[in-house]
């Protein structure tokens, strides 16, 4: 009779070695920072440094990290919107935005797409190592003035006076779409209209919630209670 262990039932291997953190960062000196600061504190390791959104997401399968430290105003594609992508491709990746933006509907936003915590550029970087392992070890570290909006967000929760903003029944029928997690192809067939006429009636959608990208209509939506 073999003894070796039975893989199905065995217990998962615990992590070794230096926590991997990628950096996805536009501004040069702060990567730079970033990237010596990982790579000269021992148990950490920078596996690689991504100036766009769009860069990070075509490169990143190749190796990826523990973690991603992820800056939200990018080039491109805002860092809203790339975390909700990086977990849609890698459900396990752990994504800490990192940021000088603390107003409740970037915030909202980010945890709504999957961010495991959100940083504001000032944290020192010792507590930012600390929140990495932390973060990686199943946490949710965030700056404490973002915990303090966080709180007074949830605990405040409620529709506006006007809670429609003026959208149409056919636009709440369509964010209730993308809030259920329909892309723009299955919601143009569910509502049996056009990709095209989907981005068209999106636009005016946006507009009236002053947003600029689905992932942010849909986290507004959800805050604002939008739909029923």
């Amino acid at each position: 009779m073999s003894t070796e262990p039975d893989n199905a039932t065995a217990a998962p291997a615990t992590p070794t070695g230096p926590l991997k953190v990628a950096v996805i960062e536009d501004h040069h000196k702060f990567r730079e920072m970033l990237e010596f600061l990982l790579g000269s504190t021992p148990g950490f390791e920078c596996t690689a440094c991504y100036r766009t959104m769009e860069d990070a997401l075509a490169r990143i399968g190749k190796e990826l990290p523990d973690v991603v430290l992820l800056d939200i105003g990018l080039p491109g594609m805002s860092g809203i919107e790339g975390v909700s992508l990086l977990k849609e491709r890698h459900p396990n990746l752990i994504v800490l935005m990192n940021t000088v933006y603390d107003d409740d509907d970037r915030i909202f936003a980010a945890l709504c797409g999957g961010a495991s915590g959100y940083l504001l550029k000032k944290t020192p970087p010792a507590r930012l190592l600390e929140c990495l392992k932390e973060a990686a070890a199943g946490g949710a570290p965030m700056s404490p003035e973002v915990a303090r909006r966080v709180i007074e967000l949830f605990r405040d929760l409620r529709p506006p006076e006007r809670a429609d903003h003026d959208l149409t029944p056919h636009e709440l029928r369509l964010l209730k779409l993308l809030v259920e997690g329909h892309s723009y192809k299955t919601a143009a067939g569910a509502l049996g209209v056009t990709v095209k006429t989907i981005s068209f009636h999106l636009q005016h959608i946006y507009e009236k919630l002053h947003v600029h990208s689905k992932s942010e209509a849909v986290a507004k939506a959800l805050r604002l209670r939008l739909i029923k």
